[in-house]
């Protein structure tokens, strides 16, 4: 999505930026993803996703307002 042209916000037609939400974990910091179906626990991992479609998330920020807009994108 980095080759998309300039978004302008669809609620206060400010400029988006693009950036991305953060999950933590065990002393890091990783970029969220989606992932299909219901979450399903896990005694050892917390939630079942090893054989699932799983896609990075990628969001945009308006500097105007702070709305943000996600999109979970097949790369």
């Amino acid at each position: 999505m980095s080759d998309m042209p300039d978004r302008n916000c669809p609620k206060c037609s400010g400029t988006m930026e693009e950036g991305f939400v953060v999950d933590f974990s065990y002393g890091h910091a990783v970029p969220s993803s989606w992932v299909e179906g219901e979450p399903v626990q896990s005694f050892f991992s917390g939630t079942k996703v090893h054989d699932r479609a799983k896609f990075r998330v990628r969001s945009f920020r308006c500097v105007g307002c702070g709305y943000l807009e996600s999109y979970a994108v097949d790369e």
